[in-house]
């Protein structure tokens, strides 16, 4: 049988998502505890991987398993296993057509700019902190020519291994929230650190270093090296994904 679940995480103690040489990993930790409350060996499919250092509020998995448990078994025994940087937050049987990464119908990542003149002390894993002033009014205004179906070449890392570039972007806002600038995005699918690519290029229209309409042209231009660096990954959340209703995965949006 296939099973779904929700995951949340911080991602400050992980090498991000995906196993590998470094550890720990989000991956490895879910799989090492799936695998002791079904008696078996587990691998299991997330809706996308992140980085090093990002979070997420609503990750979606599945993994195969003959074994018989309820939902409240499953996310008890899981929860119970776990490193106590990860937790499932609901479990469901799905039907074998169901599949994390490739039905999903839409993925979302929300980042947060500390933007004031001294460091963050609490929340310092969670935001990226900016000092000089940033005008969140046109980097909003900027961010709208990066709607709807484009070529994201500009913004795509060099490890990326998408078949290619072209995702299409649902919704892409700024906000001010007090001291914290809000960012949030919406596409059906994302590249290789495709928003911290285009977080360090909204950040310098922010600041003023850049006009507005120097997105578009680095969007339509397709050249990394043409847009701004790498933003730091402690600000950036994955904070949602859907799926079609038929399937009936909870959605925290």
């Amino acid at each position: 049988m296939r099973i779904a679940c929700g995951i949340e995480y911080d991602g400050q103690p992980f090498y991000g998502f995906q196993v590998q040489i470094q550890e720990p990993t989000v991956q490895s930790c879910l799989e090492k505890a799936i695998s002791h409350v079904a008696n078996h060996p587990v691998k299991i499919n997330c809706a996308g991987r992140t980085d090093t250092g990002v979070s997420a509020i609503h990750q979606v998995i599945h993994f195969e398993t003959e074994s018989i448990r309820t939902p409240h078994q499953w996310t008890l025994g899981i929860n119970t296993a776990l490193h106590n940087g990860i937790v499932v937050l609901w479990v469901k049987e799905v039907s074998e057509d169901f599949h994390a990464r490739f039905v999903a119908t839409s993925r979302s990542y929300t980042y947060r700019i500390l933007n004031r003149k001294v460091r963050p002390a609490i929340k310092r894993h969670h935001v990226t902190w900016i000092l000089q002033p940033l005008d969140h009014n046109i980097m909003h205004e900027a961010a709208q020519y990066l709607l709807g179906k484009h070529d994201f070449s500009a913004f795509r890392s060099s490890r990326c291994q998408a078949n290619h570039p072209v995702r299409t972007m649902l919704q892409a806002e700024v906000v001010r929230l007090e001291e914290e600038v809000v960012c949030r995005f919406k596409a059906n699918g994302f590249l290789h650190h495709m928003i911290r690519n285009i977080m360090g290029t909204l950040i310098k229209v922010g600041k003023g270093e850049k006009p507005v309409n120097w997105v578009k042209e680095v969007l339509d231009g397709k050249d990394r090296t043409q847009a701004g660096m790498t933003a730091a990954p402690n600000g950036l959340t994955f904070t949602g994904v859907t799926y079609p209703e038929e399937f009936k995965i909870p959605s925290y949006e």
